[in-house]
């Protein structure tokens, strides 16, 4: 591969089934939409369409939503090389319902497994990894075998090949998918071992570290190695720290619709500004613009703003110097 992806992520995707009533519970819903989810898939397509190059490593089941989804990929700009098929399961599917502010319960269609939880070593493109600028994975993908040997895996190439590289943990815990607490702790803490910067809201933190203190929280991820902490406290912004500062970034206005894709529209901005060379605080903002943009509107990947949206939408949480620009390709540190 001559040039490296911007950005690579790992693990869940499916399809998203999204009521299209609001306030009523599942079983009274009459219709629904879909589209393309999954919290690493919807990362990728958050950077994608603000002009990064991107791909996820992945599987879908051997049946129709397979290739919706590769089809789904491409139309978001999203390179589909890595997603491979899982001849014996289904392509996973997530209903929820609207209620907002703040209330979006999940039922997810993932047993007895999710072909994205069959990935293996052997499905890991370890050069492309290893030379992607920022590798994102998540929890979900620590929560079963053989994915999570392979998670830790590719973390611990990437870091064996340089310890200066951008590697994120979404720490991404749903408890659903555990049948035993204490190995989402043991294993959040194993792969926050190899990453640079840890994403988290309080309930996750808690999970990977004993407490839900966000400042608490933040001092436990820095001294388990990570070199940026980002804890997202919801309606009271967010909190990053490093080692020696750490910043309030307030949360971005918005009227929600749905808040199930704020967080990967965070996290697909917040990679576009770090590979632009950002401070980490502006970087943040971007990001808190990004998720508050999406929280507003129905959807999750159909609905993650391109760059002039974000732009648009963001307005005075950027300080008038502007979004970063697809072209900005500056070395961002770990």
């Amino acid at each position: 591969m001559s040039t490296p992806f911007d950005l690579i992520t790992m693990g869940r995707i499916g399809v998203d089934l999204y009521p299209q009533q609001a306030g009523v519970e599942l079983a009274d819903v009459e219709t629904f939409a879909k589209s393309l989810g999954g919290s690493p898939a919807n990362v990728a397509v958050a950077a994608a369409r603000l002009g990064d190059r991107s791909a996820v490593v992945t599987k879908t089941g051997d049946d129709p939503f397979g290739p919706y989804i590769r089809r789904a990929l491409w139309r978001f700009g999203v390179d589909d090389r890595f997603v491979g098929t899982d001849a014996r399961l289904r392509t996973p599917i997530t209903f929820c319902e609207l209620h907002p502010p703040d209330h979006f319960p999940l039922l997810f269609y993932r047993e007895p497994s999710a072909p994205d939880l069959q990935l293996t070593e052997a499905d890991l493109d370890l050069e492309a990894i290893r030379a992607a600028r920022i590798l994102w994975t998540t929890g979900t993908g620590l929560s079963q075998e053989p994915s999570r040997t392979t998670t830790l895996t590719a973390l611990r190439e990437r870091r064996e090949a340089s310890a200066m590289a951008t590697t994120i943990h979404d720490l991404d815990h749903r408890p659903m998918f555990w049948a035993d607490p204490a190995e989402a702790t043991r294993w959040a803490r194993e792969a926050l071992r190899y990453a640079s910067i840890a994403v988290g809201n309080r309930e996750e933190v808690e999970v990977a570290v004993g407490t839900r203190d966000p400042d608490a929280a933040a001092d436990a991820l820095l001294e388990l190695g990570v070199a940026v902490a980002i804890v997202k406290r919801g309606p009271d912004g967010t909190l990053v720290a490093t080692r020696e500062r750490r910043w309030d970034v307030p949360p971005s206005p918005t009227e929600v619709v749905n808040g199930l894709g704020a967080g990967d529209a965070f996290g697909g901005a917040l990679c576009h500004a770090l590979l632009a060379g950002w401070e980490i605080d502006r970087c943040v903002r971007l990001a808190s613009a990004a998720g508050a943009y999406v929280a507003g509107r129905l959807a999750c990947a159909d609905a993650m703003p391109s760059l002039d949206e974000l732009v648009e939408f963001a307005g005075d949480a950027l300080d008038g110097e502007g979004a970063p620009g697809a072209a900005a390709r500056g070395e961002s540190s770990r």
